[in-house]
This record gives structure tokens, sequence and C-alpha cells, in this order.
């Protein structure tokens, strides 16, 4: 792939100068600076266009629509052709929750031209009565492909607020057989009325059979409760067996964000994050995981990765909120089958910013070791991280961060890799930016309306060889709201590493514990998170 990319260079250098990418060390800007920091130029193609939809009814529908945005992208490589990459992500985005469709792109020539499909997961994408995706709204977007080249795209589908009168709800799944250039219509996994509300799916197809796909998502019956519920295919996608709870963590508990990887013995692995409401009043989120030996049919019981101590993202200069991926978290498995889990926790500043934090299993699970802080400014707000492990076991994080955040009237924000070949020693790039966050839509966080800026709560990453390959959301230049999805072509060249950013990983002080303080802070943020992926 790399000489494709070499080919495109010089095409590239006009569009990644308009969209603010970069690659470089510049410093911080103080509050009186004329103009913000600059980067050099990496290489980087702008993967979604401005779309409007066709057939589409906006004025039955509550909250404030943002035409042009795309934002929380996934991405994968096509194992039987490595030039053939199909990314999924969500466009044009309603302040109240999820998105008026979901695009689909291909290329086939590595990232550097892309052709932009889609499949009929609602109304504005080609769904109607007469088939499973004839919902309003589409959110969550997840993909996966099996050893045999079939695509999986995943979608939450739905119409009206979250187990409120009159809405209702599915988890859909369309395939395509010719590196996503067309979709299938969409089978529903599961689907419900207002009872029940089926949130953040993602969808995993076995590395090892390709008869096996999996998907996992939480199943809210009530504002606290949730259990984890799964489907899976053992014919390649042609029938789906009836989706179920494979753990329930009880009545006043759910959880959020399942992630199922596969381990090279084929064992699976469910990580999610459960949320505890207990008796006297406080709240805690945990990061919890199960596994299964025999293609899902019985589970173990939870084991726990860790707390989950994030007060979430804020500019730093207004104190404004971030709508980020607290509560949620990164999963990738290395080719020896050691487990990463990345995410955002405080703990490493006693409570004060968010930093990325990364823990590991050798295991299959069972134990982690304790989290070490791995963005390369343990000073800056650092938010939304995102793991994949290479072929080669290099892991790679990508993640914001507000380090450049001191411009007045902005919320510049940038895009770094972390990368390393131990888990201990990181080399630190620059991606993109910095950009203007508040051009990104705003996403319902909290009670009382209150918003946040939103790019999605997750974004992609995943490698060919020895090559990663970031997907992400940034805002454009100018002052309108407006996002696009971007892939990168980071340098692997030795000369690049020799100038990046290298450090170890930060521990954590032993034994210490957050003050109330700061305990107060992530029980809020966790409320408020729960709250914002609920569409209202």
């Amino acid at each position: 792939m790399r000489s494709q990319h070499i080919l495109v260079t010089a095409a590239l250098s006009v569009l990644v100068a308009s969209c603010g990418g970069g690659s470089g060390s510049g410093g911080s800007t103080s509050p009186t600076s004329a103009k913000p920091p600059p980067f050099t130029a990496v290489s980087q193609v702008r993967v979604s266009q401005p779309t409007t939809f066709s057939g589409c009814n906006a004025a039955t529908q509550t909250g404030t629509l943002y035409l042009n945005t795309a934002l929380e992208p996934s991405l994968v490589v096509n194992p039987t052709n490595t030039a053939n990459l199909i990314a999924e992500w969500q466009q044009n985005r309603w302040s109240t929750g999820g998105s008026e469709g979901l695009n689909l792109g291909a290329s086939l020539d590595g990232g550097a031209t892309w052709q932009i499909t889609n499949a009929p997961f609602s109304i504005c994408t080609g769904g109607n009565a007469n088939s499973a995706g004839d919902y309003l709204r589409a959110s969550n977007g997840w993909l996966t492909v099996s050893p045999a080249g079939l695509i999986y795209a995943l979608s939450l589908s739905f119409t009206g607020g979250a187990l409120l009168p009159g809405s209702s709800n599915a988890q859909l799944v369309s395939q395509s057989s010719d590196g996503g250039l067309t979709w299938s219509e969409p089978i529903a996994l599961i689907a419900d009325g207002a009872n029940a509300f089926n949130d953040k799916g993602s969808i995993t197809a076995d590395p090892t059979d390709s008869n096996y796909v999996y998907a996992v998502w939480d199943r809210l019956i009530g504002q606290t409760a949730g259990p984890s519920y799964f489907a899976v295919t053992a014919d390649g996608g042609n029938t789906w067996q009836t989706a179920r709870s494979i753990y329930d963590p009880g009545v006043n508990n759910q959880t959020i964000g399942n992630i199922l990887v596969v381990l090279p013995n084929d064992v699976l692995v469910d990580v999610f994050t459960e949320i505890d409401n207990e008796a006297d009043g406080a709240t805690t989120s945990l990061l919890r995981a199960i596994h299964s030996t025999d293609h899902g049919a019985t589970w173990s019981q939870p084991v726990t990765v860790s707390e989950d101590e994030a007060v979430g993202a804020i500019d730093p200069q207004t104190g404004a909120p971030i709508r980020d991926s607290s509560l949620l978290f990164s999963v990738a498995v290395a080719p020896g089958g050691t487990i990463y889990m990345a995410w955002q926790d405080a703990r490493f500043s006693s409570g004060d910013h968010d930093g990325v934090a990364l823990s590991s299993s050798t295991d299959g699970g069972n134990t982690w070791s304790d989290p070490v802080e791995v963005n390369g400014d343990p000073a800056a707000v650092a938010f939304t991280p995102t793991i994949s492990v290479r072929a080669d076991g290099v892991i790679g994080i990508t993640y914001y961060d507000l380090r450049n955040d001191t411009f007045p009237g902005t919320v510049l924000t940038d895009c770094w890799m972390v990368t390393s070949s131990d888990g201990e020693t990181f080399t630190e790039s620059h991606l993109s930016g910095p950009f203007d966050l508040n051009n990104a839509p705003q996403g319902e966080f909290g009670p009382n309306n209150t918003l946040g800026l939103f790019l999605g709560d997750y974004q992609a990453l995943t490698s060919s060889g020895t090559e990663f390959l970031p997907l992400y959301a940034q805002t454009n230049p100018g002052t309108a709201i407006s996002s696009d999805v971007f892939i990168d072509f980071p340098p692997t060249t030795a000369a690049v590493v020799a100038v990046a950013h290298q450090f170890r990983a930060n521990e954590a002080q032993p034994g210490a514990r957050l003050a109330n303080a700061a305990r107060q802070r992530i029980m809020e943020r966790i409320r408020f998170a729960q709250y914002a992926r609920l569409p209202h």
C-alpha cells in the first residue's frame, strides 16, 4: 500500500493544507497570539462528502439538524484484497441523537480515492415501510470483515426518543460481497418498541472461521437497567440466532459499550462498561469482561479490568463540555493473544483532567495489568482514544487533546497517535490539527438541554501490514458547523521516528485514592454521559 500512497502525496498536499492536517511538534500558543500554531502536513484524504439525502422529512422531528456533518467512523481492510478499505460513519447529525443516515465508503486503491455508498438503514438511505430500515434516524455504525472478505455493517436505527411512547428501534446488519460497493437489505437482529432501547452495538467476524459473526449491545429496559445482548450467525450471515441476554448486572444497573474480540484460540471475550447505581446514591463505572469457549453458547462470570475514573473533557478556557468517550473504551488483540484496552481516565492527574489509560491481559482476560497513562502530554486534556495492534505486534493509539487550546474564542483540538512495541515506551506523532472544535455539531449531553461539542463516541484505527490507518472526524475551516471524516497515512520512516516525541508510560501513584470532589465529578460525568447516549 505504501507505494500507492507515495503516488498520491503531491495531489494531497493542497487538500491537507486546507483541512489543518499535520505532523510535527509545534508548541502551545499564548492567549495573545495572532493565530494558531502551524504544523507540517501528513498525507490525509477526506473520505466523507457533503450529503443531502432525498426522501427525508425533518419537519416531524425534534432537535437541530446539522447538515454537512460527518462523524463517528468505523474502518476495515479486506483481508482478501488489502487495497480495499471500507468505511462507515454518521452523516448529518441531529442534536437530539442519531443522524439522518449512515454513509458507507469503499476504496479500491488503498484509501487514495473513495466511492460513497449506503445501506438502507434509515428512510434517508432507502429504508421504507416494506423493509427493516423503516426508521427516521441511524447511529453507532460498526464494521467487520470475515476471513473470506464478506463485509458486515451494523446500525442502531430508531424513530423517536428512547423508551418514549411511539418510539421504535433495532439493531440492523447488512452485508457486502463486493468490497463495499453494494449492500444487501438489512436484517434485524432485534427490534423493539418503547419497551426497550438497543444501544451501542458492535459486530465482530470470527478471524478463525468465516461462518461465525458475533454482535453485542446493551438493551435498556429502563432508565438504569440494561443487560448485555448477543446474536450470532453460524452460516456466514444467512441466518442469525435469536438475540439473548448474556450478562445482566442487576435491576438498577446497566452495561454499555459492549465490544467482542476473538482470541487466536477462538475464545470470545466481551468487554463492556458496567454502570452500578448503589442504594446510597453513589454511581460507579467499571470496565469488565466475560468470555466464552463455545462460540457464545455459555459465558463466564465477569472479571473487573479497572474502575473507570473519567471526569470528562471540557474546554480549559471556558469550562464548556465536550461530549467524548467517557464511559467507553477501545479494545484490540495482538497476534499472540494479548488483549489491550484504552480509555479516558483522570487517576493520573489526581482527578484534575482525563488522560489516556492502557491496560492489558495475557491470560484471555482473566487478569489485567495496572493502568498506565500513554498520552504524550500528561498536562493536557486527552480524550476519545482508539487502539489497534499491527500484525507485527506494534500497538497504536490515536486520541484528541487540547494542549493547544489557548487561542481566545476557539477550542483548538489536535489528533495524535502513539505507538509502542512493548507497552512501556511510546512514540508520539501528530496526525492533524489544530482544528476548532467549536465547529462541531452539538449533541445532547445531560438533563436540562445541556449540549456538548461532538465528533463521535468513538473513532477508528486499523492497520495493513506495517502501516497504521487512522480514520477520524475533524471540523472544517471557517465558522460554519461542519465536520468530515479523514484517513491519514502516517510516515513510518526512521527519520520520522527519530524526531517524534518518545516517552515512557506514566503510572498512577500506588494506592492513590481520588479526593471526594473528584469522585463527585466522576459520578456527575457518568450520569451525564449515560443520559447523552440516549436519544431524547
